[in-house]
């Protein structure tokens, strides 16, 4: 992403990492990024919104170089799943979908006119934590549980009421998407391409129904990598730039729901 960019990486003045499986209870991935590119000493932030992330940090990142705090922010969505899946039968239903992956990119200050995020929108229900989640390692359900008691199913893996979730993400993805195109001014036949997080291709088919838009207006590839949490639209967008499916100009709608609940979007011209 730095080198797209046309940077190096002491340009970066701040980095914003969005992870649910960092490799640290604590400290935070960003500081391992800043010492892995070995970027002088810029300030790190880490997000936790699970699916949600990479437009929570997307978001972060945007209000840092619009307040001119900093010229240049590095954005990340990295997720490591596979070890903390539950691979038995009993797991099947949540461990299928998700897959691992990272992707990221950079933030830097334009001049007026020039492309760009036009908008940013983040919602939340705290209400619906417990249907998608995992409670353990947590405060609630701490390390001395899993010593004594050993792994319990419901605690130590992903949890997820998949009904419930699907009704509540059809509904909030329409909302926020909408939300970004009234913002913006724009209808749905004004976006050229809607990115959505990769959670469920039956999800995606089902804005697109909703929002009438064309096939070449949607970018899919959870056929691939399955969901891969806060990186999915990051992978997705670098994806969407190498194939052509969208362009310099192009006006693109990210969006994500996700655990929390949490959902966003976020307007941009490519």
């Amino acid at each position: 992403a730095i080198e797209v960019a046309g940077l190096e990486p002491n340009d970066i003045d701040h980095i914003v990492f969005a992870t649910i499986s960092p490799d640290y209870y604590f400290p935070g991935c960003g500081v391992q990024v800043q010492e892995a590119l070995g970027i002088h000493t810029a300030g790190a932030t880490d997000v936790r919104n699970a699916c949600s992330g990479f437009i929570y940090a997307l978001s972060v990142g945007n209000a840092f170089v619009q307040t001119g705090m900093y010229e240049h922010v590095l954005v990340v969505a990295s997720e490591l799943q596979s070890p903390f899946l539950d691979k038995t039968t009993r797991g099947r239903g949540v461990s299928v979908i998700f897959g691992d992956g990272a992707g990221a990119v950079v933030l830097s200050r334009a001049s007026e006119g020039e492309s760009g995020i036009k908008s940013c929108h983040m919602h939340s229900e705290g209400k619906n934590k417990e249907e998608l989640t995992m409670k353990g390692f947590g405060t609630q359900h701490w390390i001395g549980e899993l010593l004594e008691n050993g792994v319990d199913p419901d605690i130590h893996y992903p949890q997820m009421n998949g009904n419930f979730v699907f009704k509540n993400a059809v509904v909030r993805f329409g909302e926020v998407i909408g939300e970004a195109l009234a913002k913006n001014g724009l209808t749905p036949d004004k976006i050229d391409c809607l990115i959505p997080h990769q959670a469920n291709l039956r999800i995606a088919q089902f804005i697109q129904k909703r929002m009438g838009l064309r096939d070449d207006q949607v970018f899919n590839n959870i056929q691939k990598y399955g969901n891969t949490t806060g990186a999915s639209i990051a992978i997705a967008l670098s994806e969407a730039v190498d194939v052509g499916a969208v362009k310099k100009g192009d006006t693109i709608c990210l969006a994500a729901f996700g655990a929390g609940f949490t959902w966003g979007s976020v307007l941009m011209e490519l």
